[in-house]
């Protein structure tokens, strides 16, 4: 049987629409992604378990396993009959690169159960396009930190799909999951069509800067330059109370927060422990709104999918 883990990841970081993402991973060892395990069978099959499994669909043919595993086999020509058992550990609509995580897993496992058909450049590839089936656009901000670590950012050219950029070693992020739902689709339904050229200057200029500043080990210069002015003026009002919170996390000693992905769960970056657990109570008692919600504190995945079994 071959097992595999996708953890979650943080797309956009702010200043980075759909150019940055970066994997997370729960300090304490908690498992927030997806485990895929795949063995042979007669036909194909989808079992699935997991903290959040009562959120997938109740039909296989709607599963994102499922299309990833028929995508597969259709891109490489062969039809591969495998039981295929999902543990869905991370909630679906919620920022946190769900999708990417069944995505990147499913694919690994099948990539490996047929002997490495395709290369990492072509998998990549077919991520994306899952993704795109999705929120109705290819793009590669979860994906590519969930399947290849560390901070990505996405180029997008013929041959170079994304790469790793340097980050802040002694950066945490502390996620907020408040227990609602928002889909990719609804939140990129909020974005206007067209943006002002004045907010086009500066966008570049913050996410120019940010990048500058990672590669130059300038703290301070990359914090000053997370600023969202493309999704955050419009997604923050399905947010409950984002800006007071903010706030308020800042007034603990948070760097920046912002919203992950698409939303609704918040990401505070933070420098030192103490304040990692501070405001990570505040947010438990601020911004979760039922039991579904939770708060973790991460550090960076810099592995990426990792293969447990094979």
């Amino acid at each position: 049987m071959i097992k595999v883990y996708a953890s979650a990841s943080i797309g956009n970081i702010g200043v980075g629409f759909d150019v940055l993402g970066v994997g997370i991973l729960p300090i304490d060892g908690a498992l927030l992604g997806d485990i895929i395990s795949v063995e042979r069978s007669d036909s194909f099959s989808l079992y699935t378990s997991g903290k959040f499994f009562h959120e997938l669909p109740t039909e296989v043919e709607n599963n994102i396993v499922y299309h990833s595993w028929k995508y597969f086999c259709a891109c490489v020509g062969e039809d591969f009959p495998v039981s295929i058992y999902l543990e869905k550990n991370i909630p679906i609509s919620s920022g946190l690169g769900s999708s990417a995580c069944s995505i990147v897993a499913t694919l690994v496992a099948m990539n490996h159960y047929s002997g490495n058909l395709l290369s990492n450049h072509q998998l990549l590839m077919l991520m994306g396009e899952m993704e795109g089936k999705i929120s109705g656009e290819v793009h590669f901000d979860n994906v590519s930190p969930c399947f290849l670590g560390g901070v990505q950012i996405i180029l997008q050219t013929s041959s170079i799909i994304s790469q790793r950029i340097p980050i802040f070693s002694d950066w945490l992020w502390v996620m907020a999951y408040p227990g609602i739902k928002i889909s990719t689709l609804e939140a990129r339904s909020m974005l206007p069509i067209q943006y002002h050229r004045n907010d086009c200057i500066t966008h570049g200029r913050y996410l120019s800067g940010f990048v500058h500043a990672c590669y130059t080990d300038q703290e301070s210069l990359a914090i000053n330059m997370m600023k969202d002015i493309i999704s955050e003026p419009y997604r923050s009002q399905l947010l409950p109370d984002f800006f007071s919170i903010r706030e308020e996390v800042i007034s603990l000693g948070a760097l920046i927060c912002g919203i992950s992905g698409s939303g609704p769960t918040l990401f505070c970056v933070v420098n030192d422990q103490l304040i990692a657990n501070n405001v990570a109570n505040l947010l438990s008692g601020r911004y979760l709104q039922n039991d579904e919600g939770f708060v973790c504190v991460c550090r960076l995945n810099f592995s990426g999918v990792q293969i447990l079994s094979e």
